[in-house]
């Protein structure tokens, strides 16, 4: 049996192995030690061998990159959306506001209403300088309600900071196209007297009463129930004649919905005996 010569000088050492004899040639082992010291060295190798094949294939990246890309869109979506209800109720509650503060206004006008208790005989020189009319007229603006109306009324707005009662005075609602949008302007005029020229600009005294209107709409009731789209009381169908109730629709614009405008509604009835103010 051959023999292997071999020196060490404590166990676990690895020591060369010299070549073996066997049938005439060298048969080289390579390098023994303790089977603690292979088993590590094979496991390094192993760990080495896996390090260095390790990677992203390219289906891999592709579907990262595709649930990063939706991820990222749920997010802007939100994002957005959340911004947008804001920005939509703001604008709502914008409308709100200006609708509250136009029908008070009107409504404290209309309960302001002069109306004489004798109108063909008793007048004061005052109430012929300004007689007491009540001129309301059914006006299209694009195919859309924007109707006029005109009055005697005491709810006269001191602008001037003098304090003093000008007494009766005419006041006056109109509507006028908006320049920036495919929307109304509803105007308040208030002048002394009451003329049969109506301004309809707004150099001639109107003020902004609201806007982002769709449709200004007034209906008028008479002694007998009947709805009228109209009234003039120096007509001879009304003459001298105030209605007994005045229902206002004002429509504003919905962003939510286009189709389908805000509305807003109330009335003020007149005294049943008319002949006085009130």
């Amino acid at each position: 049996m051959p023999k292997i010569k071999e020196s060490h000088e404590r166990i676990g050492q690895i020591v060369p192995i010299q070549p073996i004899e066997q049938s005439g040639h060298f048969t080289t082992l390579g390098t023994l030690g303790p089977p603690a010291t292979l088993s590590l060295a094979r496991r390094a190798g192993n760990y080495n061998s896996r390090h260095f094949h390790s990677g992203f294939t390219l289906i891999e990246i592709l579907i990262a990159t595709f649930i990063f890309a939706v991820v990222l869109t749920t997010i802007y979506t939100s994002y957005t959306g959340t911004f947008r209800v804001v920005d939509e109720t703001e604008s709502q509650t914008e409308i709100y506001r200006m609708a509250r503060i136009a029908l008070e206004r009107m409504l404290e006008d209309l309960e302001s209403v002069y109306i004489p208790k004798n109108p063909e005989t008793g007048r004061s020189e005052e109430s012929r300088r300004s007689p007491s009319r009540f001129v309301a007229e059914d006006v299209e603006i694009k195919g859309r309600c924007a109707d006029t109306l005109r009055f005697t009324s005491r709810a006269h707005i001191n602008l001037s900071g003098q304090e003093q009662d000008p007494g009766t005075v005419e006041i006056g609602y109109y509507v006028k196209e908006n320049d920036e949008r495919d929307d109304f302007v509803l105007y308040r005029s208030d002048r002394p007297m009451f003329e049969e020229a109506f301004p309809v600009e707004e150099e001639a005294g109107g003020l902004t009463l609201c806007e982002r209107l769709v449709s200004v709409n007034f209906t008028y009731r008479d002694e007998n129930g009947e709805v009228r789209e109209s009234w003039d009381s120096a007509s001879d169908a009304f003459k001298d004649k105030f209605p007994k109730m005045v229902s206002i629709s004002l429509e504003f614009v919905n962003d939510l919905d286009p189709e389908a405008p805000l509305r807003f509604m109330t009335s003020v009835a007149f005294p049943i005996e008319q002949g006085y103010s009130w």
